[in-house]
């Protein structure tokens, strides 16, 4: 160790470059698990109890591994992410249309999120409150402005409570659900929902029965942006599949464990998809004579969705407003940043869009069905940005196979076609009224999805790329000063 730092520092006395960061596969694991776990999702997969298990595996296999690994290929080999992959593989106007769908799932992943933050809130404050959909509408409205204005100060104080989100509001609170819950099974009380064999599979009671399975699509999103961290590996080609089977058994543990704790104590008939993290708690805590720790689990939870929205808050835009700069494909006024180098333009215009969304939670009866419905259209507009990459990196493959890459995947076609079928079938699915769906007219669910997923997903972007104008091409960002130059 002596002798490797003794040769490192005479580079550095002579001013040239530093070393290549060295990250492990053990920590490229745990980013990983830290940016992809959440307890958010375990209401929406406790109503189908053991069958939960199957439904966090499938998608696993089918579509969190081919996104990981050809994720890390494109991005040993391609930096400028998601768009430049597909750009390079595809053409520049679906690169664009990539990366404006990686922004633009934030429209509707935000207010869904933040619907979570207000039901959990509301067992802090008075649990009556987590199915008023006023109250949800107001909490998102305020709570999403004010992360407005702090993003906007360029503050650096986000970094801080987004690292410690994984350990205060994930993995905690996780295990203190499970550990209740096998203590609550051990002293012989019954599982409300049945634990035996018969119920490993879901029950078949048409398509609507699995339309569940495409939240956890994008439960297991964003592997794309974590795979930049490829070339920081000593031995990507060994250690990087290491770390995402390690990974995935992480994230699996952290999804599914939850669920099957909160399905041992809240029915699926009375189970709320926003509430039903802090459901199970008071329902833990109430059984245990512990329930004023019910206050405090619920703002570790909301510290830790907090955290998470600020860091996600200016990362899409921040890549979209490059893009934009570089190829002129929006015009000027959503390109200016402020005086802390912010593209707080954009974070406005999509501010006034997520108070729209958030004042349909006032209007739509009951806050679960509202908050279904946001979280698949979330999935729908991402889900295009996974089709093009799987395709661009197919390309990618044969155009260019003697390009240097730090990680190839092996039987890439193969990989490729897996997760490609796997988001086009989720895609579909997603227009099936889920069996939560309380308003019974599978009609309007339709044209309330379809309809986000036409507008936000490809005719906004194709309204931008057509009224492209050569003097929006702007100079390109300082990223590191945040500055224009």
């Amino acid at each position: 160790m002596a002798a490797d730092s003794q040769t490192r520092a005479p580079a550095a006395a002579r001013g040239g470059p530093p070393p290549p960061t060295v990250i492990t596969w053990i920590a490229l694991a745990f980013m990983t698990t830290s940016s992809v776990a959440s307890l958010r999702a375990a209401p929406t997969m406790a109503v189908y109890g053991l069958a939960a298990v199957f439904l966090y595996v499938v998608p696993a296999i089918v579509f969190l591994l081919p996104t990981s690994l050809v994720s890390a290929e494109l991005a040993s080999g391609w930096s400028g992410g998601v768009y430049r992959w597909v750009a390079e593989g595809i053409s520049k106007p679906a690169g664009f249309l990539a990366v404006w769908c990686q922004f633009a799932m934030t429209l509707f992943y935000y207010p869904s999120l933040l619907a979570y933050v207000a039901s959990t809130f509301a067992y802090v404050v008075n649990p009556a409150l987590a199915s008023n959909g006023l109250y949800t509408a107001i909490v998102i409205v305020v709570l999403y402005w004010t992360g407005v204005w702090v993003s906007s100060q360029g503050t650096k104080a986000v970094a801080g409570l987004s690292s410690m989100g994984l350990v205060i509001g994930t993995l905690i609170p996780g295990a203190l659900l499970v550990l209740l819950g096998m203590v609550f099974l051990g002293q012989g009380n019954a599982s409300a929902a049945p634990m035996d064999a018969e119920h490993l599979l879901p029950a078949w009671t048409g398509i609507a029965s699995l339309v569940l399975i495409v939240n956890n699509f994008l439960s297991y999103a964003g592997m794309e942006m974590n795979a930049v961290h490829v070339s920081s590996l000593k031995e990507p080609s060994r250690e990087f599949p290491r770390s995402m089977f390690l990974a995935i058994g992480l994230v699996l543990a952290i999804f599914i464990l939850p669920a099957l704790a909160i399905s041992w104590v809240i029915p699926a008939d009375a189970l709320s998809l926003t509430a039903g993290v802090m459901q199970a708690f008071d329902a833990f805590f109430a059984h245990f004579s512990i329930q004023w720790l019910t206050p405090i689990v619920g703002l570790m939870l909301i510290a830790a969705s907090l955290g998470g929205m600020l860091t996600w808050l200016a990362g899409p835009s921040r890549g979209l407003l490059v893009v934009a700069r570089e190829e002129g494909y929006l015009p000027p006024f959503l390109q200016r940043l402020n005086v802390h180098g912010v593209q707080q333009n954009i974070l406005v215009t999509q501010g006034f869009l997520t108070t729209v969304i958030a004042l349909l939670y006032a209007f739509i009866p009951e806050v679960s069905s509202a908050y279904w419905i946001f979280s698949v259209m979330t999935t729908q507009v991402y889900l295009i940005m996974y089709l093009l990459l799987f395709v661009a990196a197919v390309k990618l493959r044969r155009r260019a196979p003697d390009h240097p890459r730090g990680y190839r995947v092996p039987a890439l076609t193969l990989v490729c076609t897996v997760g490609f079928v796997a988001s086009l079938a989720a895609l579909f699915i997603g227009f099936v009224p889920p069996a939560q769906f309380s308003s019974g007219n599978g009609l309007v669910y339709v044209a309330i999805v379809g309809g986000g997923l036409l507008l936000i997903g490809l005719v906004a972007p194709f309204a931008f790329y057509a009224s492209r104008k050569p003097s929006w091409r702007t100079a390109t960002v300082d990223t590191t000063a945040g500055e224009a130059t």
